[in-house]
């Protein structure tokens, strides 16, 4: 059981949401959602098949909005789906990176404490359910199945009565009904379905049991929240629900937004001194663990396995904080008894065994790598707060300055063999700039029989450069007194004549 668990919900601005799951102190799971965000995981679109490409065994649809979704045919269930032909999908998988979002025709509702499936016909029990309350739900849902729906009975549904299941499962078949009514009102391609909002969806699907408090700072969504709380009593202890007041916000009164800063880091630290990196990729995330300062009590092994355990915590909470999914390659240091192997392996998999997005364990690799998958339900993190750099394309590095420099020297040689022109003016990035000022430019004006005049523009990108003015030294000097009194400041790297 955790202790101290705590939800804040950041609503007051309409344009974003933000909601922070914090357990014993720590940011554990962040959510964003704005307003400007499409094809959202849970909503139902009447959707038109744009293409059918048998290679993929997929198609591309058009939703009304953003990119074309893609859908997997085995996702069709019933539906011979052909060009142009309309049909009922939902979001499993929100639009990212510039991909459409992946929808399915297996629509699901959830609710409170049950799960609707149209079209399905088994009953199904989740497996976080004690197996003496799992027989007591099976029979229940089984009895109360209505014929053309499966039924699957969530966490949340242990030891509720079942009036309330009942009145649970009649909500989402007048959901379901006026689903299918717009369906057959509306002209594809079109929105028919939107889930709750963000902080719905978190109160629905979180076990109150867990929770002590929820901490909000709007006075609308404090009344939602209470009112929620009235209409799903938790089985356990209600937990308190309190209006965050005064000028500093939310997050950064309760340290959350530091939290947040440090979650979009490469490098973790972890209490005993030992660290993870984190590399994310498109084909996969990759987790390093090092023993940094942890230098441990004078044996090797109890220190790896030390070390391991603890690295194996915070990897656990790095894969929900993050919202990591995909495969998961973990690099932990080496080590060679099987026993302590398996003590991690046990440990790691009972860590992420109530994780909300399933995750798998497979095994200690010939590399001694360990390979996870964790579904992905969500955008990361990473691409929902930033965004690839300006300057190194996302690659993460950008060129030397040497690298720059020599550069910059060929495209001289090119202009003053071109023209021979007495001196140049040329505008590039301070830093490099000054490091050419500072290793080169007494040597290339000999070199080259040209004056040569640097001038740093702040808002260059790095790597480029470019020439402003070439010609008689006269003519060079007077743009760059023209350019000093039209800009403040203005900062020109040049040799003394003498």
């Amino acid at each position: 059981m955790i202790c101290d668990r705590k939800i804040f919900a950041n609503v007051i601005d309409p344009e974003e949401t933000r909601v922070a799951i914090v357990e014993g102190g720590r940011l554990n799971e962040i959510f964003v959602e704005r307003m400007w965000d499409r094809q959202r995981s849970g909503e139902i679109y009447k959707a038109r098949v744009d293409s059918v490409i048998p290679g993929m065994n997929a198609a591309f649809l058009n939703l009304g909005e953003g990119r074309n979704a893609f859908l997997y045919l085995e996702d069709a269930r019933g539906s011979e789906v052909r060009q142009n032909l309309d049909l009922l999908v939902q979001v499993t998988k929100t639009a990212r990176k510039g991909k459409g979002a992946r929808v399915t025709t297996r629509i699901s509702l959830p609710g409170r404490f049950m799960v609707l499936v149209p079209g399905g016909h088994e009953t199904g029990v989740s497996r976080r359910v004690s197996e003496e309350q799992r027989e007591r739900l099976r029979g229940f849902a089984r009895a109360i199945r209505p014929d053309g729906f499966g039924i699957i009975v969530r966490t949340a549904a242990e030891g509720v009565d079942k009036d309330i299941l009942e009145e649970d499962l009649e909500n989402l078949l007048q959901i379901w009904d006026g689903v299918s009514r717009m369906a057959r009102e509306q002209d594809a391609p079109c929105l028919i379905y939107q889930d709750l909002g963000l902080v719905g969806r978190i109160l629905r699907d979180e076990p109150f049991g867990a929770v002590d408090e929820i901490i909000v700072d709007s006075e609308e969504e404090y009344r939602n929240v209470l009112a929620f709380l009235e209409r799903f009593p938790p089985n356990g202890s209600s937990p308190e629900v309190n209006l965050h007041r005064g000028n500093i916000p939310i997050f950064e009164f309760y340290g959350i937004e530091k939290d947040l800063e440090l979650a979009l880091e490469r490098k973790v630290w972890l209490g005993s001194g030992a660290y993870l990196v984190i590399d994310q990729t498109e084909a996969l995330t990759v987790i390093d663990v090092n023993t940094g300062k942890f230098t441990g009590d004078g044996d090797p092994r109890s220190t790896i396995l030390r070390t391991n355990l603890e690295s194996a915590r915070e990897v656990a909470r790095q894969l929900r904080l993050r919202a990591l999914g995909g495969i998961v390659v973990v690099d932990f240091i080496d080590m060679e008894d099987e026993e302590d192997q398996r003590e991690l392996l046990d440990t790691l998999r009972e860590l992420l065994r109530n994780d909300r997005s399933r995750a798998r364990v497979f095994g200690v690799t010939h590399l001694g790598l360990v390979e996870l998958t964790r579904k992905r339900a969500r955008s990361d993190i990473r691409a929902s707060f930033t965004r690839g750099c300006p300057f190194c394309g996302g690659t993460g590095v950008v060129p030397r300055e040497e690298s720059i420099a020599m550069s910059l020297k060929r495209f001289i040689r090119k202009v003053v063999l071109s023209g021979r022109p007495e001196a140049l003016l040329i505008e590039l990035h301070p830093t490099v700039a000054s490091f050419v000022a500072e290793s080169f430019l007494p040597l290339w004006e000999e070199e080259f029989g040209a004056r040569l005049f640097l001038r740093q523009v702040p808002d260059s990108s790095w790597e480029k450069y470019r020439l402003e003015a070439q010609g008689s030294l006269e003519q060079v000097e007077h743009r760059i007194d023209l350019l000093e009194k039209r800009v403040a400041g203005s900062v020109v790297h040049r040799t003394d004549p003498s």
